[in-house]
């Protein structure tokens, strides 16, 4: 190996994790990245220290000066060391820790002020500086902080100990100090704050930074990566479980059994199971990794099955929130009747996952699906699992009835209704929020209906029919158009693509609603989710145009605004979003011709005109579809 060869040291205080960053890393890459070890294998002094006793070396009987050599000496040998065929050298500490724990350790010993202790080491180190910058200027030095505050990083270094001394306490709060100052003088190339960031999120940090010096170095780890872990006793429904993620939601299944041998047979572990859980919880990580790196498009997987306690608690400590761990519990008379195999072989395995700790998974689940009842409700809690990562969920703000615009009687129907259904200290509703036309200004007496959307718990149903009977007479002719959801079925996403829709507004703030209780969060789904389940709203559009056409003399009204509700759709896959009618048909067909404008502005009145968009937009629609000849 050449001088050429890459050396990235990695350093930072004591508990900041170097060690198994490094080590994730090594794996990953694996035969062309080689540990240069520690710095006491580099120097033969170090076995005599050990023996009287390193911190009393260290910190009382060692004399200043072959502290400093020792430390020196051991860094420069350590960096002369070469490893055939290897690309690239991984370093625990680089150089200028050399000088941090030099001068955090002569603080102590001496009671030095941390400036006067920085001048004390670089005295001390002056004999071995042109070798010292040698070595430093091989290595891409990367430093991990604990926090950006020097006394709030020394804290956390010391809140990982079982047993702190006064001396190790003062050694840390100095050593994090000078660490800071070097960081200010910009003696590391990068800098990574780990602020109690999950083991695989600074990972992520590490080779982001890392990748752009060399290509053996990947891009990231986990980047964007959701990971659902499935627990459970056996046939409680974890592949039942499974399969829905991947065909509903788009999840990779990933066998953990499988994940262990091939990380095993590359790194030539002989029994996965036979190491330390740690290690093994390690080795699943470098195998998710791996297949995720190889299949960049994916964001979502499971992992099957949990049943060991330990390894899923170094998973959680690893991936945090890019983990959600779901225990499956089911009776184990019903798990015999459901299952594919025999009871007594049942029994077998679910003796062999209580010996691994698999029913003490449940007790740090993110959620434990109840799989007792019907393969609908296990659905809906899986749905409801996955939405909560995907959907972030908000508070909406309010505006007031009178702010809408809405004539007279509209005005008046809705306050009474506010009134009667948001009466304290037990509101019927949780949410009550126009839609349509009546939420824009674009209300049309005769022609707008007034649709409501309500968010209230379906024990409240009668309650709100009567609250509805006692204002109705307010409403006149005018249509009410009332939708009413649960808040779970809100959070499982058991909605309709149009009441997604309203979601999404309401979650963009696009849509205010005109009463929110006091503390309630919503999901917020993102618009490429609402963009997506459109395509229902527009299949829907097109049968209800044809019905309407077949009639011969179609409804006028329903035929227009179902016209503009497939204008709409089309639209929102040209990335246009478009919520008046006739707004929405314009743009869409003056597209093709500037000619076709005066067929919007008649179609509200006109049958023929309205016939002729119908028409026009149905064939839009149509253009989309693969022909007789494709699809064969």
């Amino acid at each position: 190996m050449g001088d050429d060869v890459l050396t990235i040291a990695l350093s930072g205080a004591d508990n900041t994790g170097k060690t198994r960053q490094l080590g994730i890393l090594a794996r990953r890459i694996g035969p062309a990245a080689v540990a240069t070890g520690p710095l006491d294998t580099h120097d033969a002094r170090w076995a005599a220290i050990k023996k009287h006793g390193m911190g009393s070396w260290w910190f009382r009987i060692g004399p200043v000066e072959e502290v400093a050599d020792v430390l020196a000496t051991s860094y420069l040998r350590r960096s002369r060391h070469r490893h055939e065929g290897a690309g690239l050298r991984l370093a625990d500490r680089g150089v200028p820790m050399l000088e941090a724990s030099l001068a955090a350790t002569v603080a102590v010993r001496e009671s030095l002020s941390p400036e006067h202790a920085a001048d004390r080491a670089r005295a001390l180190l002056e004999p071995y500086s042109h070798d010292l910058k040698a070595a430093n200027g091989h290595e891409r030095g990367v430093v991990l902080l604990h926090h950006e505050d020097p006394e709030v990083a020394t804290a956390r270094a010391l809140s990982h100990e079982k047993n702190v001394t006064s001396t190790y306490a003062d050694y840390q709060r100095h050593l994090h100090h000078q660490i800071h100052r070097l960081v200010r003088e910009g003696r590391f190339d990068e800098v990574i704050t780990v602020d109690g960031r999950p083991v695989v999120a600074v990972q992520n940090d590490l080779r982001r930074r890392l990748h752009p010096y060399t290509a053996l170095v990947p891009a990231g780890c986990l980047p964007g990566v959701r990971v659902i872990a499935l627990g459970g006793m056996s046939e409680s429904g974890k592949s039942t479980a499974g399969e829905y993620l991947r065909t509903r939601h788009g999840h990779a299944r990933l066998k953990i059994g499988y994940m262990l041998d091939e990380a095993a047979r590359r790194t030539g572990v002989d029994s996965p199971y036979a190491i330390e859980p740690v290690v093994r919880a390690e080795l699943l990580l470098d195998s998710l990794d791996r297949y995720a790196a190889a299949h960049h498009f994916l964001r979502r997987i499971t992992l099957e099955s949990l049943h060991e306690f330990d390894v899923t608690v170094e998973l959680r400590r690893m991936l945090g929130d890019q983990l959600a761990v779901a225990y499956i519990e089911t009776a184990a008379e019903l798990r015999s009747r459901r299952g594919l195999t025999d009871p007594d072989d049942m029994l077998i395995r679910d003796t062999v996952k209580a010996s691994r700790g698999a029913p003490k998974i449940s007790a740090i689940a993110d959620t434990v699906i109840d799989n007792n009842r019907s393969r609908l409700a296990l659905e809906r809690r899986l749905d409801r699992l996955v939405l909560d990562a995907a959907w972030p969920t908000v508070t909406p703000p309010s505006t007031p009835v009178n702010a809408l615009g809405l004539p007279v009687p509209l005005e008046a129907f809705l306050t009474a209704l506010l009134e009667r259904v948001t009466r304290r200290p037990d509101p019927l509703i949780d949410l009550l929020a126009v839609t349509g036309s009546g939420a824009c200004g674009k209300y049309q007496h005769g022609w707008s209906d007034l649709d409501v959307f309500v968010i209230a718990e379906p024990g409240r149903t009668i309650e709100l029919h009567q609250a509805l009977t006692q204002v109705q007479s307010e409403l006149g002719a005018v249509k009410l158009g009332l939708t009413v959801l649960s808040q779970a079925e809100c959070r499982a996403g058991a909605v309709t693509s149009r009441l997604l829709h309203v979601l999404t507004l309401l979650g963009a703030g696009s849509l205010l609603p005109q009463w929110v209780r006091p503390g309630l969060t919503i999901p917020a789904p993102p618009l490429a989710d609402d963009v997506t389940a459109s395509v229902e709203a527009g299949v829907r559009s097109a049968v209800e145009i044809r019905r309407q056409l077949l009639k011969g003399a179609p409804d006028l009204r329903a035929l227009f605004k179902v016209t503009a509700l497939l204008a709409k759709v089309l639209l929102r896959f040209d990335r246009t979003e478009q919520s008046g009618d006739n707004e929405a048909l314009h743009l869409l067909v003056t597209g093709q011709d500037e000619r076709y404008g005066g067929l919007v502005r008649r179609a509200r009145t006109d049958r023929t005109a309205a016939t002729a968009l119908a028409q026009l937009v149905l064939d839009r629609w149509m253009v989309t579809m693969p022909t007789t000849e494709e699809a064969a």
